[in-house]
């Protein structure tokens, strides 16, 4: 395996969030070393890796020297200066290369890339300008989601048109830089799945996710998701195309739409570990971290197995100090904590995990908690 990377060797991650810390605790686990770059000395992957290069993301001189102390470089996120990958690539080995990210960092990019590959979309359209905004709503209709092209997560730097009066909102987006217009798709629920690839073309795709969000933060994910066995396997087997397509080097998240047609749309893709695919730490064989980190250095992929029903529920800043206490009442809960400095209102501060033989008696029990009420 030309790209294989060894154990004892050092993998190199852009951006020290949670996800990286969970890239970190597998990679430690595995017998690798870890160093990052983040220019917050408190965050959550610096408490747990080697080292630490405190920069700002877009300091050429920090990646270089991220580079020259790594044997393999990856991220944690989308917005990562694509020229200082490609400057790099001589040094230390980037398999997700730059053309993951350079398609979908871009929203409208990624939207091309999909319908081109002959996967269902939601009707879209570019936006420059309130001209081309106004035209693209002749054709595609009320309501209908104007989002950045680049930038925003979790509902952010998005604006629900219903009708022209929601117009004069629009301006402040647009004003922002190149947009897209999405067309609404009228869904019965939302769904995610996780799916890893190595360079040598091996593919592994984990369960279908259900996901539920709250002001368009993610809530629960309920796994398996309780739709048809036949959805799933679509959802997987569109995934997998995905991948392929993309000739994706670690893990990617693939989010859809269940229309109430009973089709799937695609709605955004994620080039990395993703918040519904936590589960899988506690609830599958090899976690979404695992598989990353075997992707992008060379190991072979293993088929992924749910070991048990579970779900996951996510814990801001407001639930922080009420789910502490249920620490006590609930042996059988895993709780994780990113160990962030600073908590505030709709921030990630952990997740909890409860794998479960019933999945409705564990969401009413979630529910009774009154907690993310």
């Amino acid at each position: 395996m030309s790209n294989y990377i060894e154990q004892g060797k050092t993998i190199g991650i852009i951006g020290g969030g949670q996800l990286g810390q969970m890239l970190a605790f597998d990679a430690k686990q595995n017998g690798m070393k870890v160093i990052v770059l983040d220019p917050d000395i408190t965050c959550p992957t610096a408490q747990v890796c080697d080292e630490q290069i405190v920069a700002p993301y877009d300091d050429i001189t920090a990646i270089e020297k991220l580079a020259d102390n790594a044997d393999v470089l990856t991220y944690e996120f989308e917005n990562v200066d694509l020229n200082a990958l490609e400057d790099v690539k001589h040094k230390v080995s980037v398999p997700q290369g730059t053309e993951l990210l350079r398609i979908t960092k871009n929203r409208l990019r990624e939207k091309n890339f999909l319908e081109k590959n002959d996967l269902r979309v939601a009707p879209f359209a570019a936006i420059s300008d309130m001209e081309s905004l106004q035209n693209a709503i002749v054709q595609i209709g009320y309501p209908c989601v104007l989002k950045t092209c680049e930038g925003g997560y979790d509902g952010k730097a998005q604006l629900v048109l219903k009708t022209a009066v929601d117009l004069k909102q629009a301006t402040e987006l647009i004003v922002q830089g190149k947009c897209i217009l999405e067309g609404w798709v009228s869904f019965e629920k939302e769904c995610s799945v996780m799916v890893g690839r190595n360079l040598q073309g091996e593919i592994t795709v984990f369960p279908v996710s259900e996901n539920i969000h709250y002001n368009q933060i993610l809530h629960e994910s309920i796994i398996p998701a309780r739709i048809d066995d036949k959805i799933q396997a679509e959802a997987q087997q569109m995934a997998e195309k995905i991948a392929e397509n993309l000739n994706l080097c670690g893990i990617l998240g693939v989010e859809f739409f269940v229309g109430n047609d009973g089709k799937l749309y695609v709605n955004e893709l994620a080039p990395r570990p993703h918040n519904s695919g936590h589960y899988s730490i506690e609830a599958c064989d090899f976690s979404q971290f695992a598989i990353h980190n075997r992707a992008i250095c060379g190991w072979p992929l293993p088929k992924v197995n749910l070991l048990k029903p579970v779900v996951m529920v996510n814990v801001l800043g407001q639930h922080v100090l009420k789910t502490r206490k249920l620490i006590k009442q609930k042996p059988t809960w895993h709780f994780h904590d990113y160990g962030k400095a600073e908590s505030r209102v709709d921030r990630k501060m952990g997740h909890i995990t409860i794998l479960t033989d019933d999945l409705n008696e564990t969401l009413a029990e979630i529910k009774k908690t009154k907690i993310w009420e």
